[in-house]
């Protein structure tokens, strides 16, 4: 899987992409080689609570020349090197009048800055400071912008659904607006693409399962707009793919509820795989799961990453690039996501058909017959938890909590006592 995830990654490194624009069309298009994506546009203009999606921009070439014609800067070799959302602009300027237009890192004066202007008219060149530095100040400069933001265009989205049995729903949502930043950016989309591609092969799912890659901010509020009260009613889990690229540790930042489905899927398998993780409790601030945890909403909704976005120093720099990330990490991030999935799918309260004190086991096989054996203990001490606390009250999270047991060792055993009628599962979700 690694080398196929690597193989997306170089094709879509490249691509221009922004909050609206050809670049995120390409890349919805290569992603979907991988993943069943309906695309759809939306028109500029159209109201979304507050807000409103904003002209469609596009790029074709950008560069600063010096008054010999050498180019000093150009969009050409580092799509960073444009502010985002620039306006269309040609002339020339002395040092002192460009310098205004000029976004420089001065503590890390090797790297070129990601910087947008999504909602005010500027034009700017993001560059490193020892860049700038050899600017030549008694110079006269030529800027060049080709450059359009189309109030009549549209901001393109994809969407992905497997259905399950239920209605009931568990969210995936990434975003395709930044340009070549590989773990804030690319480790997302490709991750859900690739996570898609795992569950697709499965049958019979309970819940259905949403796949949505949208532009940050206005493409999540744009899907709240659209989707939000039916996720109110039918959301289970939701989660947030970012900055998941990287060799750190898992970080989790919890949903605003704190104790949903999603916060104790996550933590159970963190706990019980992880020698080492990152918790941290929900802000409202980051990712789309500020949106989604919007107190008209306050949805189930995290965010398991790697390393968190604004926690390493390569973050929206030009060194968060290929050499940061690792695929092997994002392969086994794709694993572990399926895992907690696999936590979802399984997580039911259970009804002791047999609740008067213990059923004989050992007639059915399941208790050994020579008092204690070694060998068996793990699965009598499972099957004593699970009779205990099947009440219809605890979940399998919460018997697993509750146990201290790990629930991959926890579900064969409750599939053992299913199959000899000494217990049963919540009904089917509607």
């Amino acid at each position: 899987m690694r080398n196929e995830i690597e193989y997306y990654f170089d094709r879509l490194w490249p691509i221009t992409r922004s909050l609206t624009g050809n670049g995120n069309r390409e890349s919805l298009s290569i992603l979907s080689e991988k993943i069943d994506l309906k695309v759809s546009e939306v028109p500029c203009g159209t109201k979304c609570f507050d807000w409103n999606v904003p002209p469609e921009w596009n790029i074709r070439e950008a560069w600063i020349k010096n008054s010999k014609g050498n180019i000093v800067i150009d969009l050409a070799e580092n799509n960073l090197h444009i502010l985002g959302y620039s306006e269309p602009f040609r002339d020339k300027l002395n040092f002192e009048e460009l310098k205004p237009h000029l976004y420089t890192l001065p503590d890390q004066p090797d790297l070129i800055p990601y910087l947008t202007s999504y909602y005010k008219r500027r034009w700017g060149f993001c560059l490193s400071h020892n860049q700038f530095l050899s600017l030549d100040s008694t110079d006269t400069y030529e800027v060049f912008i080709d450059s359009t933001l189309d109030d009549k265009g549209s901001m393109t989205i994809g969407e992905a659904l497997i259905k399950g049995r239920s209605e009931k729903e568990i969210l995936f949502s990434t975003y395709i607006c930044h340009p070549s930043l590989a773990s804030n950016e690319l480790s997302g989309p490709l991750v859900s693409a690739f996570l898609y591609q795992k569950l697709k092969e499965r049958n019979n799912l309970k819940y259905t399962y949403r796949f949505l890659f949208v532009p940050e901010t206005i493409g999540s509020i744009y899907s709240l707009s659209v989707k939000g009260e039916y996720w109110k009613k039918n959301l289970m889990a939701g989660f947030v793919i970012t900055c998941i690229g990287d060799d750190g540790n898992f970080t989790y930042k919890k949903s605003r509820i704190g104790n949903a489905l999603p916060d104790r899927a996550v933590m159970a398998i963190l706990s019980q795989t992880e020698k080492d993780f990152n918790l941290v409790e929900f802000f409202p601030s980051g990712s789309d799961e500020r949106q989604y945890c919007s107190p008209g909403f306050n949805l189930p909704v995290g965010s398991l990453m790697r390393t968190m976005y604004g926690k390493y120093p390569e973050y929206h720099t030009s060194a968060d690039n290929k050499n940061y990330v690792s695929f092997e990490a994002m392969e086994n991030s794709v694993l572990k996501y399926l895992e907690i999935v696999d936590v979802l799918e399984r997580n039911e309260k259970y009804i002791n058909t047999m609740p008067y004190c213990e059923p004989q086991l050992g007639k059915r096989g399941l208790y050994p017959t020579l008092g204690s054996q070694k060998g068996k203990e793990d699965f009598v001490k499972a099957m004593m938890w699970i009779l205990n606390l099947a009440d219809g009250t605890n979940d399998l999270i919460a018997i697993s909590e509750k146990s201290k047991m790990p629930i991959k060792e926890l579900i064969p055993v409750i599939e053992t006592l299913i199959e000899n009628g000494i217990l049963e599962n919540e009904k089917e979700l509607g």
